[in-house]
């Protein structure tokens, strides 16, 4: 096992990472290429060049090499983990015919396929009528089948990002089931494409020969090829092993194994998953993500765009910490830390729910963001802290919810993403679940998820339980403060949790009265 790595390529939403770890879950290289998120030409519209996508892994792999000396002999494999719902469209020599529609575009169809009367009886006697319109209005492929009709008949190939860059890799259209996380045709519980009767069929203008072959992550999939070589630098004829998506390789690269750990991911999405081979619908008729090992599932609730509101907050509000960050040669997190550090737990009142963005999953789909309980104490500082706190208190009504389901306690935390690198976030989180929370001893979790997938698929560790063993570990741990804890236990059964029942009429007419937001 010695001087043995496996490389793994992470396009996230921010920057593409050429990722180099030995089996022991030791991150011994690394490369980064920055991104442009996303370009609008339309509000609400985020877009990306496919090919900007493509050259920015070849330069972050060769940037690898130039700025390490590991021999290339040294890499046994290569996995790809990718954002997620970003969606790209392939002519038949392979090329794209349109920017990438990514995950963060707001546009919606108008005018969407129609679905037989017997499957619109049933959704309708369900009570799920509205989440059948909403995915056939949010469907990236009706969009453009309305709008660019001459686009998508020259469509061959319908691809997510991850598998058009195994593509690219190894020449062909294939990718992980562990992936399979947008508006598709995709069987979630039985983790395929879905049966042609399904009513997915329906919904959307997506034939099945537009598709990808889908494997299970840990699949040996293909060779680098030799243009990809050429481009990346990669040796050619490395095997190329399927992973998963990036959330979904976070929570093995946590160590997230067993239904009692809870993941939370303090991302541009905030998310609290855990990995169970039960078929979980942490809410009604919303089906749990495909997880990044075999035959097993995501059960995930997700506050989308969740960490956005740090980001706004410290743009708009973080320049004395910038500046004086800059000044002092430190990142500016730790003075932002101390920001937080100066305020009690609770904000002295100020309550927050992040509800940035309208959305299906969780709470519902005409909810704002709110803060209530301002006073003449308040300042910058504890509008900070309420947007951390709001966000943690929104993530535990999501284990709640998990835990309904699944009739599973979880008892301990894991923390990925850039806000656990904040350790007043980590402990106020500690505090307000009241549990232990743990970082995972590296940054890179959705990297090391998928070399984790690319050991397993290579053989160089014999089953996943055995290569998350051997590469995953906690590093720092929180403990929750008992009084703390105390003081967040009733304000959030007392104050957060009757919130949006109280606020949601408000919010409808909000919705009523200025149109935003607009519902299908």
């Amino acid at each position: 096992m010695a001087n043995e790595y496996l490389l793994s390529i992470d396009n996230g939403t921010q920057s593409v990472r050429a990722l180099l770890f030995d089996l022991h879950g030791h991150l011994v290289a690394k490369s980064q290429v920055h991104l442009h998120a996303y370009f609008s030409d339309h509000p609400g519209w985020a877009e990306h060049d496919p090919e900007g996508y493509w050259q920015a892994v070849c330069q972050a792999c060769q940037r690898l090499w130039a700025d390490n000396h590991i021999p290339k002999s040294a890499i046994k494999g290569v996995a790809v983990t990718t954002q997620r719902g970003t969606m790209i469209n392939l002519d038949k020599h392979g090329k794209p015919l349109r920017p990438a529609i990514v995950w963060l575009d707001q546009r919606k169809a108008q005018q969407v396929p129609p679905i037989k009367w017997w499957w619109r009886a049933a959704f309708k006697l369900a009570r799920v009528d509205y989440t059948i319109r909403y995915f056939q209005h949010e469907a990236d492929a009706n969009w453009i089948a309305e709008h660019q009709p001459q686009i998508w008949d020259q469509t061959d190939k319908y691809l997510m990002l991850g598998g058009y860059l195994n593509y690219k890799l190894c020449g062909r259209a294939v990718d992980s089931t562990g992936s399979q996380v947008g508006y598709l045709p995709f069987d979630f519980k039985r983790q395929h494409w879905a049966p042609s009767w399904d009513w997915k069929w329906q919904a959307m203008p997506v034939r099945p020969e537009m598709l990808p072959d889908l494997v299970p992550p840990g699949t040996v999939i293909g060779e680098i090829s030799r243009e990809a070589a050429s481009a990346t630098g990669i040796p050619e004829g490395i095997p190329l092993i399927a992973a998963a998506a990036d959330k979904a390789c976070e929570v093995i690269g946590a160590g997230c194994l067993q239904p009692h750990i809870g993941c939370l991911s303090y991302g541009t999405t905030a998310t609290i998953n855990t990995t169970t081979p039960k078929y979980v619908e942490a809410m009604p008729f919303i089906p749990p993500y495909p997880a990044a090992v075999p035959d097993m599932y995501n059960t995930e609730i997700q506050i989308f765009r969740g960490f956005w509101m740090v980001s706004w907050f410290k743009e708009q509000f973080g320049h004395l910490e910038k500046m004086a960050a800059e000044h002092q040669g430190i990142v500016p997190e730790m003075l932002f830390d101390e920001l937080v550090n100066t305020v009690p737990p609770g904000s002295m009142g100020l309550m927050l729910q992040p509800y940035w963005s309208p959305g299906i999953r969780f709470p519902g789909p005409e909810a704002k963001g709110a803060i209530i309980g301002f006073g003449d104490v308040h300042t910058r500082a504890h509008v900070y802290r309420a947007i951390l706190e709001g966000l943690a208190y929104s993530l535990r009504e999501g284990k709640e919810a998990i835990e309904k389901r699944s009739r599973t306690p979880i008892t301990s935390l894991r923390i990925s993403g850039g806000g656990s690198q904040s350790d007043a976030a980590m402990q106020l989180t500690a505090d307000i679940f009241n549990l232990p929370t743990a970082r995972p001893h590296i940054y890179e979790t959705s990297g090391l998820g998928a070399a984790i997938n690319a050991a397993v698929g290579l053989k160089l560790h014999p089953d996943f339980r055995s290569a998350i063993d051997a590469m995953t570990r906690t590093g720092q741990l929180f403990e929750p403060d008992p009084q703390h804890a105390q003081i967040y236990e009733q304000l959030y059964r007392r104050v957060y949790k009757p919130m949006y029942q109280r606020l949601q009429p408000l919010y409808e007419q909000i919705r009523q009265i200025t149109g935003y937001p607009k519902l299908v």
